[in-house]
């Protein structure tokens, strides 16, 4: 029985050693310009495009075709979207589902609401391969997701809030707040898959010590952490480093976001998933 993972875009993760993958990409679409979320995406010049906006932005779901195209000739598919709070991806992608196995009776396909993004992504679909290496059968792999799901965590760091500002969610007082006085926002991924503020550090040392502090208050005692930075690898690694002081046997991977937790975390951005209690 041959199983796929299949993700989209915004895991961050465009291949996977030993698994069956594939990446499902998004769309950004800034000033006219549409940016598709896979490996021929320029992130540099989506972000300058961005910086210099000052209309609304937008992205849209991958459609039904790339779906099915990804989900392939599968016979079981574990499939992984953002959260249903930032984007409609997941009720995309349980129509293709629905749609997958109506046409191909006996396959089946599993949709994931990660109400995440980013590295705590990556550490579910991490959790899955392993699973899957190991030859577990496939309706033992998603009930060890879902109680895995139960103890990974998504923390954030953003030195900029401009795209928040030109799509109207706060006002350009607080954006100017943030962009000016070197103001950062810390915050994470709610339970109910939403972006939730928790504090305005000014500059990096403070927001650094909030996040090392929330790891803590959450139950991060030294398992798997995935750091993904947005052109900031000066605060990625000086992040790595002030974990391993103080869990050495933590396993940390570092990486870049990609187009569409390029575009939520903007230039100087940085995304921390991790194992908690």
């Amino acid at each position: 029985m041959k199983i796929k993972i299949v993700a989209d875009s915004s895991a961050d993760v465009l291949s996977l050693e030993g698994v069956d993958y594939a990446s499902v990409p998004l769309t950004i679409s800034i000033a006219g310009k549409d940016y598709v979320d896979d490996e021929t995406l320029d992130v540099k010049d989506m972000l300058s495009r961005l910086a210099a906006c000052k209309e609304k932005t937008s992205t849209a779901c991958p459609g039904t075709q790339r779906w099915l195209s990804a989900f392939g000739d599968a016979d079981r598919v574990l499939c992984f979207t953002i959260t249903s709070g930032l984007s409609g991806t997941y009720n995309a992608a349980s129509i293709a589902a629905r749609e997958f196995e109506e046409k191909n009776p006996g396959k089946k396909v599993h949709v994931v609401d990660t109400l995440t993004t980013g590295p705590e992504m990556e550490l579910l679909i991490e959790k899955a391969a392993r699973l899957i290496r190991s030859g577990m059968e496939f309706e033992d792999v998603i009930k060890r997701i879902d109680t895995y799901r139960k103890c990974t965590y998504l923390l954030f760091s953003l030195q900029s809030l401009h795209n928040f500002v030109i799509n109207g969610r706060i006002s350009p007082a607080v954006g100017a707040l943030v962009g000016l006085l070197g103001i950062r926002i810390v915050g994470r991924a709610s339970e109910e898959g939403t972006l939730q503020p928790m504090a305005k550090c000014r500059g990096d040392k403070k927001a650094l010590q909030s996040i090392l502090s929330n790891l803590k208050e959450m139950g991060f005692r030294g398992g798997l952490v995935r750091i993904h930075h947005c052109c900031n690898e000066v605060f990625a690694n000086t992040l790595r480093d002030a974990i391993l002081s103080l869990f050495p046997n933590a396993d940390i991977k570092m990486g870049r976001t990609l187009g569409l937790c390029s575009y939520y975390a903007e230039t100087g951005g940085v995304l921390v998933g991790f194992e908690g209690a």
